[in-house]
């Protein structure tokens, strides 16, 4: 059993190079589980410890992005669980479409090593969430939480998604291709996203199914999980999804953290500013500074103010029912 918190296994203040840090990611693999090298840019990375078993799927980039860790996100959210962790990791925005991975997983389902687990969860981000979902078709019956996935970066599926011009030279209708489909595997399967981002809204419309649940995540934009991590929210909703105990109202009674998180706040302010409505405006600044210190709303709030007395109109009293 891992005794000690694996986030604490590598002292990000070193800023060690790429190749010392995968090789100490791969002792510490090793020292609790597994490593192995999948091709010249994928690895995997198992931690074993315990009969619930998370698998996250992550870019290098932004594992070693992170100023307080050098781990990761998986030994995040899973250290003094008592859960396993696969983590497949990514030097590279692949997708993880590479025949190394297809043969890994086979191998995983042919020695039967996610029948060894009670519960399993899958979790990814962006390209990330893709592969979450195709390879979760490889341990039926688990349960994906994904923040902005995308259903696939075939062109004669997705055309309308011009974002990633490389991904168009890769291989999405082979094996673990379609994401949405390797999806239905699945027991429940959660997609977060900001339905005012039209690429990532028109991916989440092509996860269907009654085990379906999108969430609309409102004013978060492209970068939901970053919002999640830094509210505190996302190892708690991993833990949730954990114990089967996961479910669209409790996502988004946690997401009511979010009115006083405030960057937010900040991307909130500026859409209702850009359709100049000083009242709206004035309600929102009100209602913020009631919870926290924010110069920029005090500030705005004055100018919405003197904007509405300019009309000959004004706030209503504070704890007074307002009809916009």
């Amino acid at each position: 059993m891992v005794k000690t918190g694996l986030s604490e296994l590598i002292d990000p203040t070193l800023a060690l190079p790429l190749s010392d840090w995968l090789d100490r990611v791969e002792d510490i693999a090793l020292e609790f589980g597994d490593f192995e090298p999948l091709g010249p840019t994928h690895s995997a990375a198992l931690i074993e410890d315990g009969p619930n078993l998370l698998v996250t799927f992550e870019n290098i980039h932004d594992i070693r992005a992170q100023a307080t860790t050098d781990v990761p996100l998986g030994w995040i959210l899973s250290q003094h669980r008592g859960w396993s962790q696969l983590c497949m990791m990514s030097n590279q925005q692949s997708w993880f479409r590479h025949r190394a991975i297809y043969e890994y997983f086979d191998r995983l389902v042919d020695d039967g090593f996610f029948d060894r687990y009670e519960r399993i969860v899958f979790y990814g981000a962006g390209a990330c969430g893709y592969a979450a979902a195709a390879f979760s078709v490889a341990a039926p019956g688990s349960t994906l939480l994904l923040t902005c996935p995308q259903a696939t970066q075939d062109p004669a599926a997705a055309s309308w998604d011009n974002r990633f011009p490389t991904a168009r030279r890769m291989d999405f209708t082979s094996r673990y291709g379609y994401a949405p489909d390797m999806a239905q595997a699945a027991a429940r399967v959660f997609v977060l996203y900001d339905p005012d981002e039209p690429y990532d809204a028109m991916h989440a419309a092509l996860f269907s199914g009654d085990h379906v649940v999108r969430i609309r995540c409102r004013r978060m934009g492209p970068q939901i999980e970053p919002f999640l991590r830094r509210m505190n929210l996302l190892e708690g909703l991993v833990l949730l999804a954990m114990r089967d105990r996961i479910s669209a109202p409790i996502i988004y009674k946690a997401l009511r953290e979010r009115r006083s998180y405030l960057p937010y706040l900040r991307r909130l302010l500026a859409a209702v500013e850009g359709r100049n409505r000083p009242y709206l405006t004035g309600l929102l600044c009100r209602s913020v500074l009631t919870r926290t210190n924010a110069p920029r709303f005090g500030r705005q709030l004055a100018q919405a103010e003197l904007e509405l007395a300019r009309a000959g109109k004004s706030l209503p009293a504070p704890g007074v029912a307002a009809l916009a």
